[in-house]
């Protein structure tokens, strides 16, 4: 576990962090979660109306990723990875999510350091949004 201020700081940063996204793509409020425990976690609907549908997803340790929403039990199935930067800006995200919806392959999955505190740092800018 964290220690108890750096995961208040980590979760205040990526409350922000997941709103301006959430803004930035077009995803109501209620459309989105994200967890600090062990790892931080996000979770947002990308609403496709045709069959199943996506969702972008974010973690400490590989960043943003598009997954096809799948029965409850089921892993969902991942169809594109952003890569680095670990916290790029909403406006990145979006087009990374237009590019995905348009029929674009994203770039490979890279795992990203797990170092925290520079975490916490990234997400700073996002306190109080």
């Amino acid at each position: 576990m964290w220690p108890e201020d750096e995961a208040a700081a980590l979760a205040q940063g990526l409350a922000g962090y997941v709103k301006a996204v959430a803004e930035e793509i077009g995803v109501p409020h209620e459309g989105t979660e994200f967890e600090v425990s062990d790892t931080a976690t996000a979770y947002l609907a990308l609403a496709e109306g045709r069959g199943r549908d996506l969702m972008l997803v974010w973690s400490s340790e590989h960043g943003w990723s598009v997954a096809v929403e799948t029965d409850p039990g089921e892993q969902p199935v991942t169809v594109a990875h952003l890569g680095s930067p670990l916290v790029p800006e909403p406006p990145v995200v979006a087009r990374f999510v237009a590019d995905v919806r348009a029929g674009e392959p994203g770039r490979p999955e890279l795992t990203v350091a797990d170092d925290r505190r520079l975490l916490a740092r990234r997400l700073r800018d996002y306190i109080g949004d």
